[in-house]
């Protein structure tokens, strides 16, 4: 895995070990950063259910402004903090769950213009309502909230959708707010 373009294209990324972690491919981070176009630049953004880092690090590779990144298992926020030490970037990286983060979120100021929700696929189904109400207290105005799951069981947010692409069994949905 690599990041596809930007000021660090062609480095390495690493993954955490074990199949709990599923990287998105380098083949669907470019789609989805061809589709996301210029809105990468300077924003801020938020990567819940992070795994690897791979879409918060390909955001700031493009000129994303900042990025936070928050993921409960050990071996992924290893793996993340891996990845920015590597790349030399200097980026918030949260070990905690993503529902609980957002629950903390009314206590902070952060708003963030783009966030990637990437949760284990077996359970994105169930998350929907929560996550998009969690959402509301950190998105920026004219936010985009970029969704991967299963295309059998979709993470539905109550969010307007944009736009909707298939990879295989990947749906990734982009909703702006």
């Amino acid at each position: 895995m690599r990041v596809v373009a930007g000021t660090h294209r062609g480095r390495r990324l690493v993954a955490p070990r074990g199949d709990a972690t599923r990287p998105t491919g380098d083949r669907v981070r470019e789609a989805l950063f061809s589709v996301l176009g210029p809105s990468v630049q300077g924003a801020r953004v938020l990567d819940l259910f992070a795994g690897s880092g791979a879409l918060g690090i390909e955001a700031l590779s493009r000129g994303a402004a900042s990025a936070v990144f928050v993921d409960r298992a050990p071996r992924a926020i290893d793996a993340v903090r891996a990845n920015l030490a590597a790349l030399g970037i200097d980026a918030d990286v949260r070990r905690m769950e993503a529902r609980s983060w957002l629950r903390t979120a009314s206590t902070r100021a952060d708003a963030y213009d783009l966030v990637f929700l990437d949760p284990p696929y077996r359970r994105a189904g169930e998350l929907g309502r929560e996550l998009s109400q969690g959402l509301a207290a950190v998105l920026a105005a004219g936010a985009r909230v970029v969704t991967e799951s299963d295309r059998r069981d979709p993470l539905e947010l109550e969010l307007p959708l944009a736009d909707e692409r298939r990879y295989g069994d990947t749906v990734i949905r982009i909703h702006d707010t």
